[in-house]
């Protein structure tokens, strides 16, 4: 409170000398326009007339060299058209170097009838004045024309078109001509030879009548700031910074008037304290927010490429070109954004808002700062480590590179991949809360109990992880492999501590817990086989059935299953007299899982052997016997009751070698048979 009634206190002092000034200067002004004012005219006039002949020298030697100098600029922006950016840049430099040489050359050049008649017994301060505003206010020129170049835009380093560089231009060129001769020579001409009040006076009209050009060009382009504002918003990432330009873009104008205007008030009340603060914490929030919007561009075009690694790397590191283009925009997004708080705080500082130095020079502020720092360093380091041990993974199952690795290495490489993934977050994270300054031992302590008793409590969970491990440990599935589990059948797409993820034959996706595995059926150990177990009929000869078969696997071995066999065929013979059939059987040595296509193929090949000499492969044959003195009572049946039964033609059956009747129930007439033949 005492600090805000010190605040106001000076406010209202400075308010009431700001009102007894212009009370002041307004009795001179009417003082001297009434004529009550006395004006030496004539010491004036001696003044003015001493410098008048410096003024034409200096201009019309200013006005020769910049006609020299335009041919010059002519060549440098031809050389400009075209080059690369260092080189443009090295062309501007060389173009404001030379403009600056034409101001430094007039400047000179106006010396020289100022030196003469000073030896003369004129006196040089008026001609010091006028050739000292000239060279302040020529140079602001020159770097007003570096930044807009009206006439050369390929000699420009802003990013603006012709009519608004031309437009800015002449504004910025005639505002400081006019403040600058002012405050700099006309000024000190009035208090040296007139009064100090006239000076004064003309001071405080030349300001005001530019503040008021100030505002109509500020309402003037109003709308255009504003519309390039919100294009920058639009092209933002960030959406803070969007929504800071979309609030700027809103109240910019009101903002500028604002501040030109308490600009124009403090010089007026208090020129030697405020304005001096005023104006250089301005120039140096201007520059805090320029190097933060240069480190934020920088940092966006480093990354808006993508960063790109050499091909032997990508090679050896499919993924690792994705991973780093996914890891480093959020770290530069973690720093743009410190980036932006720093800018923030800086500018408190600059305006004494709030004494961040101070803070920050307390033992509080240090270990605050310290442990920030200290917690981002931890989620940095976190970072890289699982960055590299991803990558280590991905290099260790890449095939192309060293040896290719087997299903057990897979399995394991995942399961350690996602175990060390969790184990390092629960690190990183306790060290970042320990960083913060929060005990983490209780903590500790309540997840060892939260543990215990989730454990208790999922004992279905607790088996699911011990069989899991055990099933890992035995080796006795990997991904990849095709096995039965649960009584299903699949392929292994996903194995976890917990659970194992089976693809069927009919695409559907089994999630088996380990918990529910009684026994696992591998079908991919070292080698397979393909049983072949063939059905022929009673009375084929079972010599001749061997031989086709082994033709059929002389043949099937000049395909292209051919390198998938290991060895010869084994011949088991006749495994089982069946109902309709004798099974001979046989077993082929394959490539482990190549088996089932390896069958399929042999089995395509066995149809054609098998037709090509004759062997029948039965089906199952039902006889109709019906009790003697019921055949007439049977109703008639016929092909066409058939249809009409099927509701549609019957299908007529190739005719096959009747065999002798081996059961009581059974007879040589095939299914197909119709009753009527039966009958009769």
């Amino acid at each position: 409170m005492h600090g805000l009634a010190s605040y106001v206190r000076d406010w209202v002092e400075q308010g009431t000398e700001l009102i007894g000034l212009i009370t002041r200067l307004s009795g001179q002004a009417t003082a001297v326009l009434s004529g009550t004012s006395s004006i030496d005219l004539q010491r004036l006039w001696r003044s003015v007339q001493g410098v008048l002949l410096v003024v034409a020298v200096t201009f019309i030697a200013y006005f020769l060299l910049r006609l020299a100098f335009r041919r010059i600029q002519r060549v440098l922006a031809g050389a400009a058209k075209g080059s690369r950016l260092l080189r443009r840049i090295g062309t501007i430099a060389l173009s404001a170097s030379a403009d600056a040489v034409t101001v430094l050359g007039a400047w000179a050049v106006g010396y020289l009838p100022a030196l003469y008649f000073g030896w003369a017994g004129w006196r040089g301060d008026s001609q010091t004045l006028f050739l000292n505003a000239f060279l302040f206010i020529e140079l602001a020129k020159v770097m007003a024309r570096v930044l807009l170049a009206p006439r050369w835009p390929v000699l420009r380093l802003g990013r603006i078109d012709d009519t608004t560089a031309a437009y800015w231009y002449f504004w910025v060129s005639r505002l400081v001509s006019v403040i600058g001769y002012t405050f700099l020579f006309a000024a000190p001409l009035l208090a040296a030879n007139v009064s100090g009040g006239i000076a004064e006076a003309l001071r405080v009209f030349v300001l005001f009548c530019t503040l008021a050009m100030a505002w109509v060009i500020i309402l003037q382009n109003r709308e255009s700031v504003r519309a390039r504002l919100l294009h920058y918003a639009e092209r933002g990432q960030s959406e803070p910074f969007i929504r800071l330009l979309m609030s700027i873009a809103t109240f910019w104008h009101i903002v500028a008037i604002g501040y030109l205007t308490l600009i124009f008030v403090l010089w007026l009340a208090n020129r030697e304290a405020a304005l001096p603060f005023v104006l250089l914490a301005t120039v140096q929030s201007i520059v805090a927010v320029a190097v933060g919007v240069l480190l934020t561009t920088a940092m966006v075009r480093l990354t808006a490429g993508g960063m790109h690694l050499p091909d032997d790397i990508k090679a050896r590191l499919p993924l690792l070109e994705a991973r780093i283009n996914a890891f480093v925009p959020n770290v530069l997004r973690v720093i743009r954004y410190m980036i932006m708080t720093a800018v923030v705080l800086a500018t408190a500082q600059i305006w004494r808002v709030a004494d961040f130095i101070g803070w920050l020079s307390s033992e509080f502020g240090q270990r605050v700062v310290t442990s920030v720092l200290a917690a981002a360093f931890v989620l940095l380091v976190g970072g890289l480590i699982h960055l590299a041990v991803q990558s280590w993974v991905e290099y260790r199952l890449n095939p192309s590179y060293g040896h290719a690795p087997s299903p057990r290495e897979r399995t394991l490489l995942a399961l350690f991949r996602n175990a060390f993934t969790i184990a390092l977050s629960i690190v990183v994270f306790l060290l970042v809360l320990a960083e913060l300054g929060v005990n983490i031992a209780p903590l500790l302590a309540g997840a060892g109990i939260v543990g215990l008793a989730v454990g208790f409590g999922s004992q279905k969970l607790v088996q699911d992880v011990i069989n899991g491990a055990f099933i890992q440990f035995e080796s006795a599935m990997n991904e990849g492999d095709v096995v039965t589990v649960g009584g299903i059948t699949g392929a292994v797409e996903r194995l976890t501590i917990r659970s194992v993820s089976l693809r069927s034959v009919d695409g559907a996706y089994h999630l088996i817990p380990f918990s529910s595995v009684d026994s696992v059926t591998n079908f991919m150990r070292n080698f397979s086989y393909h049983v072949a177990a063939i059905g022929v009929d009673y009375q084929e000869n079972i010599s001749e059935v061997k031989r086709a078969m082994q033709e059929a696997f002389e043949r099937l071995q000049k395909t292209e299953y051919g390198e998938d066999i290991i060895g010869d065929m084994e011949m088991h013979g006749v495994t089982e007299f069946a109902d309709s059939a004798v099974i001979v059987r046989a077993r082929i040595k394959t490539v482990v899982g190549r088996q089932f296509a390896l069958g399929r193929a042999y089995n395509e090949i066995i149809k054609e052997v098998f037709d090509e000499r004759g062997i029948s492969i039965p089906f199952p044959h039902v006889t109709l016997h019906l009790p003697a003195g019921k055949q007439d009572a049977a109703p008639p049946t016929s092909t066409r009751a058939r249809q009409k039964n099927s509701g549609g033609a019957a299908k007529t059956r190739p005719k096959r070698r009747r065999r002798p009747e081996i059961a009581a129930n059974e007879s040589t007439h095939d299914g197909a048979d119709s009753l009527d033949e039966m009958q009769a």
